[in-house]
């Protein structure tokens, strides 16, 4: 295989260097929404009791998960502003700093899902769903070490442009959770039938593949060799410092963020099974639409950060608002499909047409919440690719601020429709929009531009 060399890895804004980011994270981050489209597909066919709790155990990892990505953030920041920089030599270091911070933070989520979490969601969940939940997510969340990992080396490959390789290690973590779902939850070939169960111990064992894997082929393609990457797990106090620097205010930007979410999806859950079923669609909805969305976000993330590096910081809104195009653009396109064929999208969970008309206004919200997402994440991303994350954290807690007493008020004091509770998305990601805008057009993250270790 092919790899970028060590004097390689400046970025320069266009057209085609935008897209030779995107286009891998993309196919990357495709393969697992298929995943969870497929796991909620066989679930829904399960039961819809099924559908909906897997909504709020989806939720409720999804917190952990996005925490690891939050390290993984701040992982490719400070590989971008390494690689502009041109002081790749210190990949190894960062890697090996970053995979020692990963375990310990995956062995404490742990922890907490099996001794801490149970005390207070049983008193916040459906006492029905509950011990069925609880099983699940304490099977689930022994995933995310390795999860953790396998993001590490995905944002290794972004930073030294060999992003095209992304897409690998997914495909093989994709064949084997959706061959397991099937296999495990429905007990065929000789599986033991777990149900609901299956689905997590599927997760589980697909996500440890995809390790392997990336890992795999870090070696096949001589890239381990180039950066003498995993030689040695020595302590490295500098570099440790940067990572939990730049990382601890994204980690708990994206924890607040889904655990709002989970504290909606709780709250969805006096609304009855089919509004929690309908929920846990829309959140596939998001997951489509993350498709894009999140490949975007990532590539402004890398850019910015590397163009800093470059010492390039004239060029940052030039990236950012044709990233913004593209964005923007093939969100829309999606958003056009699942509205003009919404009826399709829902009918994939094998529920009934009156599953399906209660559904459509909901999709329709959500449409719009999409497309200023798409917006959002980016310019969000842009912030935070300068490096500094306290200020995107800042911006986190004031929409989760107002997406929260807007969510309360249409759940729980004047709940009017399923859709209308829904629109909170669309208060979410306009705060978020308008603040990032206004940060980056007032030029003040030139200011003191975070100075990593070299």
């Amino acid at each position: 295989m092919e790899v970028q060399p060590l004097n390689n890895l400046k970025v320069k804004v266009s057209h085609r260097q935008i897209l030779s980011f995107a286009i891998p994270i993309a196919l990357a981050v495709l393969i697992p929404q298929i995943n969870l489209l497929t796991n909620s597909i066989f679930l829904g066919r399960l039961s819809e009791e099924a559908l909906g709790n897997a909504g709020i155990t989806g939720v409720y990892y999804l917190i952990f998960a996005v925490a690891g990505h939050g390290m993984n953030n701040a992982m490719q920041i400070i590989f971008s502003r390494h690689a502009g920089g041109g002081s790749s030599h210190h990949f190894a270091d960062i890697m090996n700093q970053g995979i020692r911070l990963s375990f310990i933070f995956a062995l404490g989520c742990i922890l907490f899902t099996w001794f801490v979490a149970p005390i207070f969601m049983q008193h916040i969940a459906d006492p029905q769903a509950f011990p069925i939940e609880m099983e699940f997510i304490k099977i689930r969340i022994l995933g995310l070490p390795f999860l953790l990992i396998f993001q590490m080396g995905n944002a290794f490959l972004i930073a030294t442009l060999n992003s095209r390789y992304l897409m690998i290690g997914f495909l093989f973590e994709a064949a084997i959770n959706i061959l397991l779902d099937y296999l495990l939850i429905f007990g065929k070939a000789g599986f033991p039938a777990m149900g609901f169960n299956g689905a997590a111990v599927a997760s589980v064992i697909a996500e440890c593949v995809g390790m392997f894997a990336v890992f795999g082929l870090l070696s096949v393609s001589g890239l381990r060799n180039q950066y003498n990457l995993l030689k040695h797990f020595k302590y490295h106090k500098n570099f440790s410092s940067d990572i939990k620097k730049v990382a601890t205010p994204l980690v708990f930007q994206f924890v607040l963020s889904v655990t709002t979410w989970l504290i909606f999806f709780l709250l969805i859950e006096s609304r009855g099974i089919t509004a929690k079923a309908i929920s846990n669609t829309m959140r596939n909805a998001f997951g489509i639409a993350g498709i894009f969305i999140w490949a975007f976000a990532g590539t402004t993330n890398a850019m910015v950060s590397n163009l800093l590096g470059q010492g390039s910081a004239n060029l940052v809104i030039k990236a950012v608002k044709m990233i913004s195009l593209w964005s923007v653009g093939l969100c829309g396109l999606l958003v056009l499909a699942l509205n003009i064929h919404p009826g399709f999208f829902f009918r994939l969970f094998g529920q009934d047409e009156a599953f399906v008309s209660a559904g459509i206004p909901v999709i329709r919200m959500v449409s719009a919440g999409i497309i200023i997402n798409s917006l959002a994440n980016v310019w969000l991303n842009a912030v935070t690719g300068t490096g500094k994350t306290r200020v995107s954290f800042l911006f986190e807690w004031i929409s989760i601020s107002l997406y929260m007493g807007y969510t309360w008020y249409f759940m729980k004091v004047n709940y009017i429709s399923l859709a209308m509770a829904w629109s909170n998305e669309l208060i979410y990601w306009s705060a978020t929009l308008i603040m990032a805008v206004w940060y980056m057009r007032s030029k003040r993250w030139e200011k003191n531009s975070i100075n990593l270790y070299r």
